[in-house]
């Protein structure tokens, strides 16, 4: 799909705190995936960044010490590590790619063809990634906080809209949703959380700490 299509963006305060690195790591990468398939959000990104320098060249010197100066001055000296630039893999961009011990995903079964592999579980949130068979429901359910979700292959639709590949939905305490992904590719979703998802089927719930969800 042409990235001109993506529909569903970054909200602007959520992209202002990833550029001064306020955002929680699990959103982030969310939001860096979404910039490396999204050309308008780049181009927000790095507007943000510009003003930031901007900022940044306003404040006055702050006077340090010599030993400070001279440890500073060290680093300069330092060589840096010649890192290979990030490529993507197959519909997964390159932040997510990255993260991959292998060449692919360590996808688990949630059952009903329903898999998913964990990426990042911390104290400030998770993110996984999603594969559902097209046509396939998720449970109903609410947010205990905010959730992320970028799609990286197939779609995928509930009562805030059709979200394919590159969009992104933001889901709180006052969204209640079931996604159903569409006919056609499986879906494929990059997904962070800061709480547990709520849902309001008895077997998910039961089910819900092993899965991790």
């Amino acid at each position: 799909m042409s990235m001109s299509h993506i529909q569903h963006h970054i909200p602007e305060p959520l992209l202002v705190a990833y550029v001064s690195g306020n955002l929680p790591e699990p959103f982030a990468l969310v939001v860096a995936a979404h910039i490396s398939l999204c050309v308008e959000c780049r181009a927000a990104m790095e507007a943000h960044q510009q003003v930031g320098g901007v900022i940044l060249n306003e404040e006055k010197c702050v006077a340090v010490s010599a030993g400070m100066k001279a440890a500073l001055l060290d680093l300069l000296d330092v060589p840096v590590p010649e890192e290979k630039p990030s490529r993507p893999k197959g519909p997964y961009p390159a932040p997510v790619a990255d993260l991959f011990e292998t060449e692919t995903p360590d996808w688990r079964s949630l059952g009903r063809g329903v898999k998913q592999s964990i990426l990042m579980d911390k104290g400030a949130g998770s993110v996984r990634l999603l594969s559902i068979p097209s046509g396939m429901a998720m449970p109903d359910h609410s947010h205990g906080g905010m959730e992320m979700t970028l799609v990286l292959q197939g779609s995928f639709s509930d009562v805030q809209g059709r979200f394919a590949r590159g969009d992104v939905e933001i889901a709180d305490s006052s969204v209640t949703h079931t996604p159903i992904a569409d006919e056609g590719d499986t879906c494929i979703c990059l997904a962070a959380t800061d709480a547990s998802l709520k849902f309001n089927a008895l077997l998910p719930r039961l089910l819900q700490p092993l899965f991790r969800i």
